[in-house]
Order: structure tokens, then sequence, then C-alpha cells
């Protein structure tokens, strides 16, 4: 079903419903998650995963995927220097956090082992590239393998371990520019379809605008993945709308970019989506961490705690309860993440 056509079967559905009588999420919310996730340190039940922040980096290196490498940094140092930060987050009541820096940007699985080890946080690190940033970090040998040679190289972290260390990817990472796909961005995406029908690996795929994401959603809809399987990384770039129409096809909308400035809008966004029904289809985080590599120090890290401290008492005075929180910040994040494969229709032969 073409954008418009959806959008009108969307308002039609709505019709009649009066806002929070819905109760903002489907009875399946509430349903304990099943299944597992898999953490840096092995996997667990998601039923385990307990308070999850599902969008945080730890550590970014921006040199260039030729550039990016482990011997640009000393892990020592930025062991002590970001340490800190995962125990304040620990000790406000978190239990999981997703690192979604992906490889060629500075993903560096052992250092996330050992913070997880320290801090008693279960943290998540993916396989999978990056093209947003003006293709900054794809690394060469993308752009002449096909979707198809890629997906085996992600398949391949997940079988076997990431670089030998024997630590497992817990989902797909995958960035696009805004507005219409590029060819690079395209071939990523299929990837990633490819792989999660290999391996039940949910994709969070970071998304510039709702033009790319209506064309993400077209491009899952042709492998048969079900927008089950799709989280939309800043979501809270689009227009309502958007967002509404892709939770209302089952698509993740996951609203990541609170910080001080941001929380308002955000609280708003996930305010919207409650009152239209569709709680149970919304992820909230913050992007922040950042120890930049190249900068003295790792730069200014920016602390993981907002969430708790202010934006999850925002949402309470605007009229969530205990259980909509817990939706939030419990149940969604492990049906989300759940490895399991959610495909759309019976899957063809591999492309």
């Amino acid at each position: 079903m073409e954008r418009r056509a959806f959008l009108a079967a969307l308002a039609a559905g709505a019709a009649g419903a009066s806002p929070r009588s819905v109760a903002g999420a489907s009875p399946a919310a509430s349903s304990p998650p099943a299944g597992t996730v898999h953490t840096v340190r092995g996997p667990i039940d998601a039923a385990r995963m307990g308070t999850t922040l599902v969008h945080e980096h730890v550590l970014v290196d921006f040199a260039g995927a030729e550039k990016a490498s482990r011997s640009r940094y000393d892990a020592d140092e930025a062991f002590r220097t970001i340490l800190p930060h995962l125990q304040e987050l620990r000790g406000r009541g978190c239990d999981t956090l997703f690192e979604c820096t992906p490889a060629y940007l500075g993903r560096d699985p052992l250092l996330l082992r050992r913070l997880s080890e320290a801090s008693g946080l279960h943290v998540v690190t993916n396989t999978g590239y990056y093209g947003a940033a003006r293709d900054i970090a794809v690394p060469a040998h993308a752009y002449t393998e096909t979707a198809r040679q890629l997906a085996g190289r992600w398949t391949a972290e997940f079988r076997d371990g990431i670089e030998g260390t024997g630590i497992r990817p817990g989902f797909v990472k995958i960035g696009v520019d805004a507005g219409p796909l590029s060819e690079i961005d395209r071939k990523l995406v299929e990837a990633g379809a490819l792989c999660h029908r290999d391996t039940g690996l949910t994709l969070a795929i970071h998304t510039g605008d709702g033009t790319a994401a209506l064309e993400i959603a077209a491009t899952l809809r042709r492998l048969d993945v079900s927008p089950e399987a799709w989280v939309w990384v800043h979501a809270q770039n689009a227009d309502a709308t958007t967002r509404s129409w892709v939770a209302h096809g089952g698509g993740w909308v996951e609203l990541d970019g609170v910080g001080p400035r941001s929380l308002d809008a955000h609280a708003a966004a996930v305010v919207d989506l409650f009152d239209r029904g569709q709680l149970d289809r919304v992820l909230v985080s913050q992007d922040a961490g950042w120890y930049r590599v190249g900068e003295e120090g790792g730069g200014s890290y920016r602390p993981h705690t907002l969430l708790f401290d202010a934006f999850l008492p925002a949402l309470r005075s605007r009229g969530l309860g205990e259980a909509e929180i817990q939706t939030l910040a419990v149940l969604n994040p492990a049906r989300a993440f759940a490895v399991r494969r959610r495909l759309s229709a019976p899957a063809g032969p591999p492309r």
C-alpha cells in the first residue's frame, strides 16, 4: 500500500477513538518478551534486559573508514574516562545499553566487554555499516560487493563472533543519509534485510528524514522483511504523520535525541503517539556519550542519565503512568530486539 492510501486507512481506523481512551498500546505490549538478546558478555533472555537505553554511543572515531583504527586511541584511557558514566547510569536503575557505533566508526567490542563487566550493565554491540555522514564510514569493499556478499560478512560476525573475539552482535546498525536512498545506502539496507533473514537480528537504521524512512520501508517489503524487524533511528527528525504511518505499519519509531534543549519536543512526540494508540511501537533514548577519538581526553563526554533525571519525569507530568513508562523503557526494547526472524511473506531464494 502506498503512503497516501495507507494514511487514508489510518485516518479511517482512528475515527472515533478518543485521546488516551486507547490506552496507548495494544494488549501484546504488556506480554512478557520472548527470545534472546546477544550482549558482549553472552546471550541473555530478552526478559532479563530490564530498563534499557536503545541508542547510545560509548566511543566514536570519525576519521573515515580507511583511517579509523584502535591504534588511534589508548583503550585504557578511554576505559577510565567512560566507566564512571556507565556506573552512574547503572546507579540510576538502567540495566542494558545498546552501543550503536558500527564498524569503521570506532566499534570496539573488547572495550565494551571490559566496561560491561566493570559497570554491571548489559552492553549490546552491532554489525553493519554506516552510510550516513556522506558515507565517511563505508569501507571500499562495500561499493564493489553485492548486498548478498555484505550480508554474508555481517551474518558471519553473528555466527562466529566479531574479529576473533567471540563477541556476537545483538543487532544490525546501518546508517543512511536524508532524501531518496543513494545507490550505496540502498545496498546497505538490502544487505541488512538479507542479514535479518539469515539471523533474525533487528535492523536499527539511522535515517536522515521521512523520505528515506519511506524508501527503507518499501525496500524491506520488497525483500519480504516485516517492518517489525526495523527500528527507525532518529525518527524525531520527521513529521508526526510519517511517524504514525510507520508505527501503524508495524515499524519501531525511535525518538533518541533526548537532551536539555530537545526534551519537550521528544516528550510531545511520545504523547502524540500515545494518544494515537501507538505507544507499543515507540523506543526512547538519548544518543549520548561520545568519547571522541582524536580529541584530547576524548572530548566532552555527555552523561547518559538525563532520560532518568528529567525525561521520564516529564512524561509522568504529561499523564503517562507507570504502566506506560514500563512499556517504553522495558517491554518495547525487549520486544524490538529479541532475536527472531520477522518476515512479511514466505521468503524466496536469497538474492
